[in-house]
């Protein structure tokens, strides 16, 4: 499984990942929101240089141009609500891309412990196609797994695509065993070394719903 650590090479996401972890700048939401849209137009034009590509005549108003564009079929799939953001700018460059959204959640037990609820599933057909799923915080790595499962429901994919922001080492090691090895790449913008005893992510951002949407009751 390839594994995707943008945080490894110097370019201007790393500026856009170290806005949003700071808590001088991070509660101005408008920038916090953007600022996580273009790590997803970021990601999304690396992401593009893996897709399979064929030449086309084009028709110009002096003549035929050949154009080499993708031919994949992709479905771009996000974990409610934090992901909007992220969603909206993997599509803002995979604009005719099919869409999918899944609702999951933590519910708690006590203040340490919980399960993650799955309740809802919007998505198209999936077999054969590139599928996308984008959650900004991959902490335990058990969201993204059920989204997963829950996705395979309309079928098989031909290819899966992982996208986190932030990440723990934790998390990434659990979706490389749980995930089909041989079509799924992992693409963080940071890998963190830990999580906390409540799950988060550390040093991480704290929590990317809250500081893009508000907090919730």
């Amino acid at each position: 499984m390839k594994i995707v650590n943008f945080s490894e090479s110097n370019s201007i996401l790393n500026q856009y990942v170290s806005e949003i972890r700071n808590i001088h700048v991070q509660n101005d939401r408008l920038r916090f929101r953007r600022n996580i849209e273009r790590i997803g137009e970021i990601m999304a034009y690396e992401m593009s240089k893996t897709f399979h590509y064929s030449v086309k005549d084009i028709e110009t108003p002096l003549g035929i141009a050949k154009e080499s564009t993708p031919d994949n079929n992709v479905v771009l799939s996000t974990i409610l609500r934090a992901g909007l953001p992220f969603h909206q700018g993997f599509l803002n460059y995979f604009d005719n891309a099919e869409n999918a959204f899944v609702s999951a959640y933590r519910k708690y037990k006590d203040t340490l412990k919980f399960d993650i609820h799955v309740e809802y599933l919007a998505s198209p057909r999936i077999s054969g196609k590139t599928l996308v799923i984008t959650d900004p915080m991959l902490a335990t790595g058990g969201s993204m797994e059920l989204s997963y499962q829950a996705m395979l429901t309309k079928g098989k994919p031909a290819e899966i695509h992982v996208a986190a922001i932030i990440a723990s080492q934790q998390a990434v090691d659990y979706i490389a065993s749980k995930l089909p090895e041989d079509i799924t790449t992992i693409w963080c913008a940071a890998i963190d070394p830990e999580i906390n005893s409540h799950s988060y992510i550390v040093p991480g951002l704290g929590d990317a719903g809250d500081l893009a949407y508000g907090e919730k009751e």
